[in-house]
């Protein structure tokens, strides 16, 4: 994205910024996977952009932290919510242990339509390493719109390759039921 469009991080930033300065509610994300989760708890934030999700879960208290492969769209994200940890990360090789960061998660988000803008051949490694970073209780959140080149069949195929079960399908943030006419997904995952 960023060799097609060099301007696409500083454009998506100001979106969202935009987007709460009018009051839009950008938190239907944090809501969900709050609701999932005990008070303080560890949330990775996956393909976290300019934080909007993560820093708000951050905000209500749990400890989280959020990769993107974008440096500029953690720049975004250590200075708009600084009471999380951001790093410059592939979620392709993600290995937070090796870095210190070894206790595993309660569970992990990854919203914005991340799944759809990773290369094709590393899907089911992101859906792995993101599975070796969850607690035994743990669960993975995933959503990603229709018509952008990732079939949701192929998605739960991918999720199965990487040992994760099906727990829940959604097709909105505001928890509408998914069936076969619906344009998005939202997975919640578990490990087998």
């Amino acid at each position: 994205m960023i060799e097609e469009n060099p301007g696409h991080s500083a454009w998506y930033i100001e979106r969202f910024r935009t987007m709460a300065a009018e009051g839009r509610d950008l938190d239907g994300e944090a809501r969900l996977v709050d609701a999932m989760v005990p008070r303080g708890a560890r949330i990775l934030d996956a393909g976290c952009g300019p934080g909007r999700v993560g820093g708000r879960l951050a905000a209500l208290g749990h400890r989280v932290v959020g990769v993107d492969i974008d440096p500029e769209l953690i720049a975004a994200a250590e200075g708009d919510h600084p009471d999380a940890v951001w790093l410059v990360r592939d979620l392709a090789v993600l290995d937070l242990a090796s870095e210190g960061i070894s206790e595993p998660f309660d569970a992990i988000i990854s919203a914005g339509n991340v799944m759809t803008f990773l290369d094709p051949a590393t899907r089911r490694m992101v859906l792995k390493q993101l599975a070796a970073h969850l607690g035994p209780d743990g669960r993975l959140v995933v959503g990603f719109g229709a018509d952008r080149g990732y079939e949701f069949d192929d998605f739960f195929a991918d999720a199965d390759f990487a040992g994760l079960r099906d727990e829940l399908r959604l097709s909105s943030w505001d928890l509408r039921p998914f069936d076969s006419a619906s344009t998005f997904l939202i997975a919640v995952l578990a490990t087998r």
